[in-house]
C-alpha cells in the first residue's frame, strides 16, 4: 500500500545538494511505494508554515536542508500537533544537529537510512514558546551562525563559522546572566553561553560526547566566563577544546528547566537563527518530541 511523503526542500541550503538531487530522491522514495508531495521553500518560515499545515496528513515528512530547516520543520510539526515521523537529509553548511546524531553526508546514504533505518526519538528545546533541535545560545559564536553571509557559508562551508567566530574574539563583550535549573542557580558575567542538546553548541564549540544524552529528558548548560586577560582566555579555549568541564572558566550543568535573568538586548541564536532576548526567559525540554528514522 502507498505510503504518503512530504518532502519539504530548502534550495539553498548548503551548497544547494539539494536541489541538485531532487530528481534521484524522488525516484528512490517512488520505487519504495511513496507518493511524494514536494514543497520548496521561498522564504524564511515557509518550512515551518507547511509542515504546520501538511504534516498530519503525510505518513512521513522529509526534510532537505540544514539546520535552519530541519528547525522549522521540527518547529511546524509540533506546532500543528503533528507525531509524524521524520527523515532528515542534510545539506546546509554544518549540519550540527545531523553531525550529533551521526547521521550520513551522503544524499543517497542519507536516503537508504531513511528508507531501511528504525525509527528513534529525540528531545527538543522549547525557548520560549520557540522550538529548538539542538541549541539557543548567546555571546560569541551564536552571532556568527545567522550573520554569516550565506554565498559565504556556501563556499566555506563550516570553515565559514571558525573565521567568522574567530574575529568575534577581538570584541569581546560580556553578558551578566543569572540560570536557576531544578534548584541550582548561577551567576555572573559570561562571553557565551548555552542550553543545547547535542554534542555541537554555536556552530563551533562541542561537548563531550560522554556527557550527552539526547533523549534523556535533560538539557545541557555551557556557560563559558569572561576572562581578564590573554593568559586566562587561553586557558578557556584550551579548557573548551579538552571537555574539562571543572574549568574555573565553565560552567556545566544539566536540567530539564531553566530560567534565566539577563538584558533584554542580548541576542540568542536558536538553531541558526536569530531569536530576540527578553529580561527572563524559560528553556525547558520536551522529552521524545520527535520521531525521526534513521
Amino acid at each position: 500500500m502507498s505510503r504518503r511523503l512530504l518532502l519539504i526542500l530548502n534550495p539553498m541550503s548548503g551548497k544547494r545538494a539539494g536541489k541538485r538531487h531532487l530528481a534521484d530522491v524522488l525516484e528512490r522514495f517512488c520505487r519504495a511505494d511513496y507518493i511524494p508531495t514536494v514543497f520548496v521553500t521561498t522564504g524564511r518560515g515557509n518550512a515551518r508554515e507547511v509542515a504546520c499545515a501538511h504534516g498530519g496528513a503525510a505518513d512521513l515528512v522529509v526534510c532537505l536542508g540544514g539546520d535552519g530547516t530541519f528547525n522549522e520543520v521540527v518547529s511546524g510539526l509540533l506546532e500543528g500537533g503533528h507525531a509524524t515521523p521524520m527523515g532528515y537529509i542534510p545539506c546546509g553548511s554544518t549540519n550540527d544537529f545531523a553531525s550529533a546524531i551521526g547521521l550520513e553526508k551522503s544524499v543517497t546514504l542519507a536516503i537508504d537510512a531513511i528508507l531501511k533505518g528504525e525509527p528513534h526519538t529525540y528531545d527538543v528545546g522549547l525557548f520560549g514558546n520557540r522550538h529548538f533541535s539542538y541549541v539557543a545560545s548567546f555571546g560569541i559564536f551564536s552571532r556568527t551562525s545567522y550573520a554569516t553571509p550565506q554565498n559565504v557559508k556556501n563556499a566555506l562551508g563550516h570553515l565559514a563559522y571558525v573565521l567568522e567566530g574567530m574575529k568575534e574574539l577581538f570584541s569581546i563583550r560580556p553578558w551578566h546572566v543569572r540560570v536557576e535549573t531544578d534548584g541550582n542557580a548561577v551567576e555572573g558575567d559570561y562571553i557565551f553561553g548555552a542550553v543545547s542538546n547535542s554534542t555541537s553548541v554555536g556552530g563551533v564549540l562541542t561537548l563531550d560526547p560522554d556527557a550527552v544524552d539526547m533523549n534523556d529528558g535533560l538539557l545541557e548548560l555551557l556557560l563559558v566566563r569572561m576572562p581578564r586577560n590573554a593568559v586566562e582566555l587561553n586557558e578557556c579555549i584550551r579548557a573548551l577544546v579538552e571537555h574539562r568541564y571543572d574549568s574555573e572558566f565553565i560552567t556545566f550543568l544539566k536540567g530539564s528547566d531553566f530560567t534565566v535573568t539577563a538584558e533584554e538586548t542580548m541576542e540568542w541564536s536558536l538553531d541558526g537563527e536569530w531569536g530576540s532576548g527578553a529580561a527572563t526567559i524559560r528553556i525547558r525540554n520536551l522529552k521524545d518530541a520527535i520521531t525521526l528514522i534513521h
